[in-house]
């Protein structure tokens, strides 16, 4: 189903003092839908980013090795969220794994040849999850226990690895002898009918199956981002970002947004939001990626009056590019969560009016219409 999008320019109105003659508010809505799939692993606004796994062999054993399996999230702004990673490979010989710390297999295998002594994992392509927050301390090791979570590096890099202990038998015990595994595998969630979010937003759990999960609008889905052009000042202009969940039973903690726009390199003050430039063209600084102040806004609370977070940026102007016409106010692209906000073709954003009379007229209009509702104040 297409998402329904409206945007408009509301009437040009006068203001006074430091306000340049027009002070324009333009509004714009920006939707995601989780049903949108990926059309590839590429992204151009971080095309460095990738996860690496690092294999490192710690200790040997009688008949294997120990080692430590980190992840590391080099994405700029793609999290790894709930239910988190599985990994998977398949080992080079016939290996097989006596014990593991900070995470465990999903199935044992055949372990019917061992006798007394029988290990974790026995399969040729174990399947590895990460153990839940809370497990016992002599379970765990650095880095290991978050339910697969792992955090972006640009905005949470303390939280960008996730690592595990494993403990390798019949593997050679030598670095002549010792095969790394092959074929790794990495599943996490992500956009598509397998989304949780999506899950989240359409199945009802038992007798409430019947109660709607996400609040009814036009455009029916469960995030809307509104950019709001707020003012229009001499030397700068100020934008209002707020993004809202529409989600009953859903809470985005961590959430980032990443917006394009050309002017977004002069950047003067932002309000109640973390900002990061990215810069995925070498020297053009026109990305930027948004996320909340921890313990403030970082938790977009489900639908209700709670469920928005908001901020205002405030931006100089560059006379030689700067204007309202044509939609040119409007970010070029927007990411919630990683995923891409549905953006409406070009022909459809709003223009000004040709002529400096229209102009005139639509103030003409405003003066008009504030005067009819000041006398019907007065009466």
């Amino acid at each position: 189903m297409e998402p329904y999008l409206t945007s408009s320019i509301p009437t040009a109105r006068r203001s006074g003092g430091k306000f340049a003659p027009l002070a324009l508010a333009l509004l714009f809505f920006l939707v995601w839908s989780a049903t949108l799939p990926s059309t590839g692993a590429y992204d151009a606004l971080d095309p460095n980013g990738n996860i690496t796994i690092k294999w490192d062999v710690m200790q040997w054993t009688p008949d294997g090795y120990v080692a430590v399996v980190t992840m590391f999230n080099f994405q700029q702004y793609r999290h790894i969220q709930a239910p988190g990673w599985t990994l998977g490979w398949t080992w080079a010989k016939k290996e097989v794994i006596w014990s593991m710390v900070g995470a465990q297999t999903t199935e044992q295998g055949d372990c019917s040849r061992f006798k007394g002594n029988i290990p974790h994992c026995c399969k040729k392509d174990p399947t590895v999850v990460d153990l839940l927050p809370g497990t016992p301390y002599n379970m765990q090791i650095a880095n290991c226990c978050k339910g697969g979570v792992i955090n972006s590096w640009a905005q949470d890099p303390a939280n960008a690895a996730s690592s595990f202990q494993v403990s390798v038998g019949v593997a050679g015990t030598t670095n002549k002898t010792v095969r790394v595994p092959k074929n790794f595998t990495l599943k996490a969630p992500g956009p598509g009918g397998d989304s949780p979010y999506l899950a989240s937003a359409v199945n009802g759990p038992g007798k409430n199956s019947f109660v709607p999960l996400v609040q009814c609008t036009s455009h029916m889905c469960p995030i809307r981002v509104h950019w709001h052009v707020k003012l229009n000042y001499k030397e700068y202009w100020r934008v209002k970002i707020a993004i809202t969940n529409f989600n009953y039973r859903m809470n985005y903690t961590q959430w980032n947004l990443v917006i394009q726009h050309p002017n977004l390199d002069n950047l003067t003050q932002l309000f109640s939001f973390n900002y990061k430039a990215l810069t995925p063209y070498g020297g053009i600084n026109d990305t930027a990626m948004f996320w909340g102040v921890k313990y403030y806004n970082d938790l977009l609370m489900e639908a209700g009056p709670y469920g928005n977070a908001q901020s205002e940026l405030l931006i100089k102007k560059d006379p030689s590019t700067f204007t309202f016409d044509k939609g040119w106010a409007f970010p070029r692209r927007i990411y919630f969560n990683g995923d891409n906000c549905v953006m409406p073709p070009p022909d459809s954003y709003p223009w000004l009016p040709n002529a400096s009379s229209h102009m005139m007229n639509s103030m003409m209009m405003t003066i008009l219409a504030v005067l009819s509702w000041l006398l019907i104040i007065a009466f």
